[in-house]
């Protein structure tokens, strides 16, 4: 199974590549894992309505032109189901047995996914209704990744 993470923005931080090398590093043995960094729309702090708009579809047109044709694309966004993770599991176990054995999970920018983006998600996930910066919600989709992988494997999860 191909699991491709496509995000906008570039991670920074050493703390977090680092995390997500980690996890990156265990599901070496089980999948193949691909990050995909697309840049983010440069956007003054306060917008328009019609301005985030923009910065939304110019975003989005760089995460579909990074996503093949036969994935299957789920979207992280506030308002897509709740998963457990045993859920999750089941999902991607589903999927490389009877759908597609390539899935992209996309994370928007800021300013959210454009409507294109939402459109072509077979799928729209949520890990709550809080806000995590986007860096964080890397982190915690690897290591969900990971942790999914274990769960289908019926290994035991080391913390």
């Amino acid at each position: 199974m191909h699991i491709q993470i496509a995000a906008v923005g570039k991670l920074k931080e050493k703390y977090w590549v680092q995390g997500i090398a980690e996890y990156a590093k265990r599901l070496g043995p089980y999948i193949k894992l691909t990050l995909t960094e697309v840049n983010d729309e440069k956007a003054p702090e306060s917008m328009s309505a019609a301005e985030e708009a923009q910065v939304r579809d110019r975003e989005g047109e760089r995460l579909l032109a990074q996503i093949k044709p036969d994935a299957h694309v789920i979207a992280l966004a506030v308002d897509g189901e709740l998963w457990s993770s045993e859920e999750l599991a089941a999902q991607l176990d589903k999927l490389a047995t009877y759908g597609s054995s390539h899935v992209v999970f996309v994370i928007g920018g800021s300013n959210g996914l454009s409507p294109a983006v939402l459109r072509r998600a077979a799928q729209k996930l949520s890990f709550g209704r809080m806000t995590l910066p986007h860096q964080l919600m890397r982190l915690v989709l690897v290591e969900q990744v990971y942790r999914a992988v274990k769960i289908n494997r019926g290994e035991p999860y080391h913390k």
